[in-house]
């Protein structure tokens, strides 16, 4: 078992225990806390380790429903892919339905999805270091995730914690609905998670 591995079988044995009956809900590995009304209050918590994060520029969209471009996806979810330069792991159902190589989708997938320039500012990278994809594990919603060309770059659209190259994003409700996380930080949770990781995002609001 690699260290990865046993961290994570850790952190899962702390925050993931045994159910007590089949229908009762897990705690989440890996909590994501949004706050649409104070984005700053927005973080995640893996572990002892909290780390602020960034949300959709439209806020939240509710457990259950399909993602909206602009809106963070509210529910329960797993880690069905994780994309790095150095790193290469994805569901081998979706590395099925690529049309791919596991081989050319290590070498080639995030470093092309790294290139596309989604803000018009003339640059790359708006991944940041890392693409963590998520899977809804609570909705039976179809959602729009799928492998296909952006201008002409083959890529995989998907529903993720991922980097950015801007870290003045962190704490704003900036992004396309994907959740943002500093550099620094992404480094640490990478160094922690492993496929299938149960994540839980949910939010938190102002009383009114």
């Amino acid at each position: 078992m690699t260290r990865r591995s046993c961290i994570s079988a850790s952190i899962a044995a702390t925050l993931c225990p045994t159910l007590a009956s089949p229908t009762e809900e897990a705690t989440a590995c890996l909590r994501i806390i949004l706050s649409p009304d104070n984005p700053a209050d927005s973080y995640g918590q893996l572990g002892e380790f909290t780390f602020p994060v960034g949300l959709g520029r439209d806020g939240v969209t509710p457990a259950g429903q399909t993602f909206r471009g602009g809106s963070s996806l509210l529910g329960s979810f797993r880690i069905n892919a994780i994309l790095s330069a150095e790193r290469f792991e994805m569901d081998q159902a979706l590395i099925a339905k690529s049309d791919k190589s596991p081989e050319w989708l290590k070498a080639n997938l995030f470093k092309n999805m790294s290139s596309i320039d989604f803000d018009g500012d003339g640059k790359g990278g708006e991944y940041g270091d890392a693409f963590i994809s998520l899977e809804p594990t609570d909705s039976p919603a179809k959602q729009p995730f799928h492998f296909g060309k952006y201008k002409g770059t083959y890529r995989w659209y998907s529903y993720a914690i991922h980097g950015t190259q801007n870290q003045d994003r962190i704490g704003r409700c900036v992004t396309g609905g994907c959740v943002n996380v500093g550099t620094a930080n992404l480094t640490k949770i990478l160094a922690e998670i492993s496929l299938g990781l149960s994540v839980k995002i949910t939010a938190i609001h102002s009383a009114k």
